[in-house]
């Protein structure tokens, strides 16, 4: 037996601005949108909000405390204890979400050294991790580039993070030269990519 197709959603636009009834507040004029939204979405805005604006002085107050409840309300997990709130604060900003609810992991500070062989014969040696140490690349490809007497350059890698390919297979001398030039960078720090696997340099 065949799953059943899902019924379409059926959106509501606005007779005023045509956008959907939800949007409305961001169109371009929202106050000519109210009458209409009252007449036949009135369960898409909170009433305080479509309702019909005074005409006596007090309309910016309204205004102010509608504004207060809506940043009031949110989103609660049931805790609500100030301290619990103050936790949540803080918790944003050590760890970063990203879409779909994935935790972005905080990078390693380490600094990746792969020799790639292109062509069968043509060799490139790809440095990654150079700029978590503070280094710009722009100056360590140049850098290197001259110690080695090839081509370097800095390009984007396939994770879009920015690397450099050094022309020639570099990597027996690469190691003692990044810790000479660059002290902030320990050994230890320093890995090699060799069949797929992870090897420190040290």
């Amino acid at each position: 037996m065949a799953a059943e197709k899902p019924a379409p959603v059926r959106v509501l636009y606005c007779g005023v601005c045509g956008l959907p009834a939800e949007y409305c507040e961001f169109g371009p004029d929202f106050e000519r949108c109210k009458p209409w939204l009252r007449a036949h979405a009135p369960g898409v805005y909170p009433d305080d909000l479509i309702a019909p604006s005074s005409s006596g002085g007090g309309g910016d107050k309204d205004v102010d405390k509608l504004g207060e409840r809506l940043q009031g309300v949110g989103i609660s997990d049931g805790s609500t204890s100030s301290a619990a709130g103050d936790a949540s604060a803080s918790k944003p900003e050590e760890v970063k979400r990203l879409p779909g609810g994935k935790v972005k992991k905080k990078e390693k500070q380490e600094v990746v050294i792969e020799k790639i062989v292109r062509n069968k014969r043509k060799c490139v040696t790809v440095v990654k991790g150079l700029e978590l140490f503070g280094v710009k690349l722009s100056d360590a490809s140049k850098k290197l580039g001259k110690k080695f007497a090839t081509g370097a350059s800095v390009v984007k890698g396939p994770t879009e993070k920015e690397q450099i390919d050094v022309q020639g297979d570099i990597s027996y001398d690469i190691v003692e030269f990044i810790t000479d030039t660059w002290p902030d960078v320990p050994e230890s720090a320093i890995f090699f990519i060799e069949d797929g696997r992870k090897v420190p340099a040290a």
